[in-house]
């Protein structure tokens, strides 16, 4: 587990540096998947939930469980090493950026995902310098985590 956290960290890292290189690059997968509709948690109010996230980030807390949303300002190639992720940097209210890495082993892509979408997200914060990773944004086949998902226009992703 803490191999695959540190390989979710170190591609974050890279993904930043490689963005500060290269401004304007956006990728995208053809991968195929589909929403699920089963019930989630409650989603209180999302700026206390934000809230949440950057007291996490200031205090350079991770394994948090947060809910939150944000504007996506870029869309990255998947992580094919491993489990598979899907990657995207998330604006939040605060201004700070995160990494959303949402495994498309267990869970189906969001295939129409683009720059400029709102995005709801529950999963588990990673701190870094660079703003930080949500993982575990689907459900946990071996039921030992917390489910978590993603809403894009009004279809979850788990």
């Amino acid at each position: 587990m803490k191999k695959v956290l540190l390989l979710i960290l170190a591609a974050g890292f890279a993904t930043n540096e490689f963005l500060e290189q290269n401004p304007t690059f956006v990728a995208s997968s053809g991968a195929q998947g589909s929403a699920t509709s089963s019930p989630l948690p409650p989603s209180p109010n999302t700026q206390a939930n934000n809230q949440t996230l950057n007291n996490a980030y200031q205090n350079r807390q991770s394994d948090v469980q947060v809910n939150g949303s944000g504007i996506v300002i870029r869309t990255l190639a998947d992580d094919k090493k491993g489990s598979q992720h899907q990657r995207f940097l998330v604006k939040l209210s605060s201004g700070n950026r995160i990494l959303i890495a949402h495994n498309i082993d267990l869970a189906p892509r969001i295939n129409a995902l683009r720059e400029g979408d709102m995005i709801e997200f529950y999963g588990e914060y990673e701190w870094n310098e660079k703003g930080g990773v949500v993982h575990w944004t689907h459900r946990d086949p071996r039921g030992n985590h917390e489910s978590g998902w993603l809403k894009h226009k009004g279809s979850t992703y788990q």
